[in-house]
Protein backbone atom coordinates (compact mmCIF):
# COMPACT_ATOMS: atom_id res chain seq x y z
CA UNK A 1 0.00 0.00 0.00
CA UNK A 2 1.56 3.85 -0.72
CA UNK A 3 1.45 6.45 1.82
CA UNK A 4 -1.30 8.12 0.01
CA UNK A 5 -3.61 4.60 0.35
CA UNK A 6 -1.92 3.94 3.95
CA UNK A 7 -3.65 8.30 4.67
CA UNK A 8 -7.05 7.73 2.50
CA UNK A 9 -7.16 4.02 4.41
CA UNK A 10 -6.76 5.81 7.83
CA UNK A 11 -8.70 8.83 7.19
CA UNK A 12 -11.80 6.48 6.28
CA UNK A 13 -11.78 4.13 9.17
CA UNK A 14 -11.05 6.77 11.43
CA UNK A 15 -14.32 8.61 10.50
CA UNK A 16 -15.98 5.44 10.45
CA UNK A 17 -14.88 4.73 14.14
CA UNK A 18 -15.79 8.17 15.45
CA UNK A 19 -19.40 7.65 14.38
CA UNK A 20 -19.00 4.13 15.75
CA UNK A 21 -18.31 4.97 19.69
CA UNK A 22 -20.14 8.38 19.17
CA UNK A 23 -23.44 6.96 20.87
CA UNK A 24 -21.57 5.35 23.34
CA UNK A 25 -21.94 6.25 27.29
CA UNK A 26 -23.88 9.52 26.20
CA UNK A 27 -26.84 10.90 28.47
CA UNK A 28 -29.33 13.11 27.69
CA UNK A 29 -29.95 15.97 29.72
CA UNK A 30 -33.99 14.71 30.31
CA UNK A 31 -32.62 11.73 31.83
CA UNK A 32 -31.38 13.35 34.72
CA UNK A 33 -34.10 16.28 34.73
CA UNK A 34 -31.39 19.17 34.24
CA UNK A 35 -32.46 20.21 31.23
CA UNK A 36 -30.76 24.21 30.43
CA UNK A 37 -33.46 26.75 29.26
CA UNK A 38 -33.06 27.22 25.57
CA UNK A 39 -31.63 24.04 24.93
CA UNK A 40 -33.09 20.74 23.15
CA UNK A 41 -33.50 18.13 26.26
CA UNK A 42 -31.66 15.40 24.26
CA UNK A 43 -28.64 17.41 24.05
CA UNK A 44 -26.03 15.32 25.51
CA UNK A 45 -25.05 16.53 29.13
CA UNK A 46 -21.50 15.16 28.50
CA UNK A 47 -20.46 14.13 25.37
CA UNK A 48 -16.90 12.88 26.37
CA UNK A 49 -15.66 14.10 22.69
CA UNK A 50 -11.71 13.77 23.56
CA UNK A 51 -12.55 10.14 24.75
CA UNK A 52 -13.91 9.38 21.89
CA UNK A 53 -11.05 10.74 19.46
CA UNK A 54 -8.31 8.66 21.03
CA UNK A 55 -10.84 5.25 20.89
CA UNK A 56 -11.09 5.97 16.70
CA UNK A 57 -7.67 6.87 16.46
CA UNK A 58 -6.81 3.78 18.00
CA UNK A 59 -9.08 1.92 16.16
CA UNK A 60 -8.85 3.44 12.73
CA UNK A 61 -4.97 2.40 13.29
CA UNK A 62 -5.68 -1.13 13.96
CA UNK A 63 -7.97 -1.33 10.69
CA UNK A 64 -5.05 0.48 8.66
CA UNK A 65 -2.26 -1.88 10.08
CA UNK A 66 -4.80 -4.84 8.87
CA UNK A 67 -5.28 -3.27 5.81
CA UNK A 68 -1.54 -2.82 5.14
CA UNK A 69 -0.55 -6.36 6.06
CA UNK A 70 -3.57 -7.91 4.22
CA UNK A 71 -3.16 -5.85 0.55
CA UNK A 72 -0.22 -7.28 -0.09
CA UNK A 73 -1.34 -10.76 0.31
CA UNK A 74 -4.48 -10.28 -1.61
CA UNK A 75 -2.86 -8.99 -4.59
CA UNK A 76 -0.31 -11.11 -4.97
CA UNK A 77 -2.55 -14.18 -5.78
Amino acid sequence: MSLTGGIIVFVLAWWISFFAVLPVGVKGQWEDGSTIPGTEEAAPKNPMLMKKVIWATGGALVVTVLAALLIPLLLAQ
